[in-house]
């Protein structure tokens, strides 16, 4: 298996069957080199994981993760993480703001050109609206300036990198701050960094966790500059072991 695909899940039990629906499209063009999927039941409280087995009972591509209780969109990431075979690791989130679909763009791309391992490959969010390129704008500019380290639309998706990056990760933040993490830490340790443009959608079905207005918005910079503290001290003080 050469790339694995994780997807944490919190209270997604509308989205789940048209999440891997996607993949099983994205596996069909990719055969006989597909994806493996990790499903990581985040702590939900709803059905989720329900729909989770329904699938695994129908696709044999796919691995069910299960956190008991929610710590984090970032610690249900990391946990399905450790269950990963392929050689590279990628991941997205299960609302479908991205399609899925992008994967194989990425796989296309990683199949036609010779990369050595150090390798980062982020999405780059394209057609928005003036408010959230403002926002991006914004919170680019002051990872920038504090990590001392070009960084450009941070939580854009879909995302994949080598294996090896995680073997790096020391003190990785629980939250959505993960996502900088590994920005960061391949760019810190020289990596190769490939973006690609992706449109992101309106969430279909459920509710955002955390993308409710301007006050979430605030408090989500104020925990990301907070994460960015330790990530400067620890991924620094760890570069290059």
């Amino acid at each position: 298996m050469r790339y694995s695909v994780v997807v944490p899940c919190y209270n997604e039990e509308k989205n789940i069957q048209n999440l891997v629906s996607h993949f099983v499209k994205v596996n069909a063009k990719l055969s006989p080199d597909g994806f493996e999927l990790i499903l990581v039941n985040n702590g939900s409280c709803d059905h989720t994981e329900s729909e989770i087995d329904k699938c695994i009972q129908k696709f044999d591509f796919i691995q069910k993760v299960v956190v008991a209780v929610n710590k984090g969109y970032g610690y249900g990431l990391l946990q399905g993480m450790k269950a990963c075979k392929g050689e590279y690791i990628g991941w997205i989130h299960a609302d479908l703001q991205f399609n899925p679909g992008y994967f194989v763009t990425i796989a296309q791309h990683l199949q036609k050109n010779q990369y050595g391992t150090k390798l980062f490959i982020k999405g780059l969010r394209k057609k928005r609206p003036l408010s959230d390129r403002f926002f991006t704008l914004g919170m680019s500019c002051l990872e920038t300036l504090y990590l001392h380290t070009g960084l450009w639309d941070i939580n854009a998706q879909p995302t994949m990198m080598h294996k090896n990056l995680l073997s790096k990760a020391e003190n990785p933040p629980y939250g959505f701050s993960l996502d900088l993490y590994f920005y960061y830490l391949a760019k810190i340790n020289n990596y190769q960094i490939i973006r690609f443009p992706a449109i992101q959608k309106r969430r279909q079905e459920g509710t955002s966790t955390w993308n409710t207005g301007m006050k979430a918005r605030i408090k989500l910079i104020k925990r990301t500059l907070q994460d960015s503290k330790e990530m400067k001290r620890s991924i620094k003080k760890h570069k290059g072991k």
